[in-house]
């Protein structure tokens, strides 16, 4: 039996791309991975805040006014909003506050959050400054 010995003659340049290719391979299938593996929710989507109850307040500047939403907690919830400092120069000039008001209020026993308050297009930045400012209050609340 005699044996062919085969010489195999690689060039350096074809080794280095094939080994950053390879390299880039293995990248691109571990960020796909990443990308696409389930990953874990943060514990604050699905956990409630916990809050001490009482009555906190938070600024809010509309124009030149001042006024304070009032939010009060009980029981782990906040219960109500309300606006201090809300005269008739600031009803006329922002006539959208009370009723967006209202719907906060109407909206807080079904939520288990502020975040999850949905509201109209009609009075979307209205509802953000609000629901801002109660968050705000509520920073004060947290335990």
């Amino acid at each position: 039996m005699s044996a062919k010995t085969k010489i195999v003659v690689f060039k350096a340049k074809e080794l280095i791309y094939t080994g950053i290719f390879v390299l880039l391979g293995i990248l691109l299938i571990l960020l796909l991975i990443f990308m696409f593996a389930p990953s874990k929710e943060h514990k604050k989507s699905t956990e409630t805040m916990e809050y001490i109850e009482g009555v906190y307040s938070s600024p809010l500047t509309l124009g030149e006014n001042e006024l304070e939403v009032e939010v009060t907690v009980k029981d782990n919830k906040v219960n109500n909003v309300a606006l201090k400092h809300l005269n008739k120069s600031v009803k006329t000039m922002y006539p959208l506050i009370e009723p967006a008001l209202g719907e906060i209020n109407k909206q807080l026993p079904k939520v288990k959050s502020v975040d999850d308050i949905q509201f109209d297009d009609e009075s979307q930045y209205t509802n953000t400054i609000l629901k801002q400012s109660i968050k705000n209050a509520l920073k004060q609340a947290q335990k």
